[in-house]
């Protein structure tokens, strides 16, 4: 059984990614006036807007709550902002969602928008020596490609994975992304052409890892009594979300760190913390892993798709790449993964991603999500990770 009251979503929009070159506000509005619309509320009667901050976009992205609110005309709602690295979208909605639950909301926006320079993604200006994210770069060079390339070689050492595997996992997203009107790359390809990239972080190519992009996307919540009132009771409901932090000790290497901790005096728990941010959300759903028809997981890179896949329990441990095989995970198979395509189509718009996630489950859930749609789905389940214990896992229902 649940163990927090459903919450509707009434609306969802998005601005296509891409690399426009324009302010993310821009992208922001636009995704915000497209939910509203979706959910046939208007601006006015919203009450509070919670903004996905970014760094990148000066002061402006720092109170992005604001800055949305004045892009779209003050209107008296009040206003928050939130900021989780790629947990972003995620944090931000449960704060939404926390405020409608405690009846001092009725009607939240909320909204994430990016836009990011070429190439990998990079901290801030400046000399910060007690910073672990800085540090990272400035002592040893690690680009975020150099941890996934670590995942990934854990993948192959322990389950025997392969560098096709990872790139069939490209195949498929790609395959998934060209109905997408909203994805920046639709291309079929094929694993030759991953394979004969050029190696960014071994054993990765440059077609394993996704690109940074511009883009935005946006989530209406309403409270149970305002859906009632303005028949929306038959929309999506947001079942879970999970932010929980990882326990001590983590003995798997967690970007932006640069070791692990021990377990020589205090044993290791059951669960990693991607593991644990399922866990919770399951739990608070009411719900298990057999239950899922859909999941969008945040494949930084091809490896790391597996890596959430067995994470959400949608299989058991070392098992990802026989799923993949088999089919399990593209559209028509058991359970499908990234039907939006993924990052491997989008890049990372890093605050809007995590609601980008929840976008493309509502259209899923509602049958609208023509040329990549689920079939029958019912129930699907967004996964993502941040920097410094920032997670999410969200749970959707219809």
């Amino acid at each position: 059984m649940s163990t927090v009251a459903p919450v509707t979503i009434a609306g969802v929009g998005m601005h296509p990614w891409g690399k426009w070159g324009r302010p993310f506000v821009e992208y922001g509005v636009h995704a915000a006036r497209a939910a509203l619309a979706d959910a046939g509320i208007d601006w006015t009667d919203v009450d509070l807007v919670v903004g996905g901050e970014t760094v990148r976009g000066g002061y402006a992205g720092y109170v992005a709550g604001s800055t949305f609110a004045q892009a779209l005309g003050w209107n008296g709602a009040r206003v928050a902002t939130s900021y989780a690295a790629c947990a972003t979208g995620a944090q931000a909605l449960e704060t939404a969602r926390t405020r409608i639950l405690a009846g001092m909301s009725d009607v939240a926006l909320v909204v994430g928008a990016d836009t990011t320079p070429k190439g990998f993604l990079a901290p801030n200006a400046g000399e910060r020596w007690d910073d672990p994210d800085w540090l990272r770069f400035r002592l040893v060079g690690m680009t975020n490609p150099a941890y996934f390339a670590m995942y990934a070689r854990r993948r192959i050492d322990l389950y025997g994975a392969t560098p096709e595997d990872f790139a069939a996992v490209k195949v498929k997203n790609a395959k998934h992304g060209l109905a997408n009107p909203h994805a920046r790359y639709r291309k079929e390809v094929a694993v030759a052409d991953v394979i004969n990239s050029a190696v960014v972080a071994d054993p990765l190519h440059l077609l394993d890892i996704c690109a940074t992009s511009d883009g935005g996307a946006a989530v209406v919540l309403v409270s149970d009594g305002y859906a009632r009132e303005h028949g929306l009771t038959d929309g999506v409901k947001v079942r879970a979300i999970s932010t929980v932090t990882p326990t001590f000790p983590q003995t798997v290497l967690d970007m932006p760190y640069l070791s692990t901790e021990s377990s020589s005096v205090t044993p290791a728990g059951d669960a990693t913390f991607k593991e644990s941010l399922a866990r919770a959300a399951y739990e608070e759903a009411g719900i298990s892993p057999e239950d899922v028809d859909v999941a969008e997981v945040y494949d930084l890179s091809t490896a790391l798709e597996q890596d959430w896949i067995e994470d959400l329990g949608l299989c058991a441990r070392g098992e990802a790449e026989q799923l993949l095989r088999a089919g399990d995970t593209t559209i028509g198979g058991r359970v499908p993964v990234n039907p939006s395509g993924g990052l491997a189509c989008f890049g990372e718009a890093v605050p809007a991603q995590a609601l980008a996630q929840v976008c493309e489950l509502t259209w899923q859930l509602r049958g609208q999500a023509e040329g990549r749609q689920v079939e029958g789905a019912r129930v699907g389940i967004t996964a993502n990770q941040g920097l410094f214990g920032h997670g999410s896992s969200v749970v959707l229902s219809r």
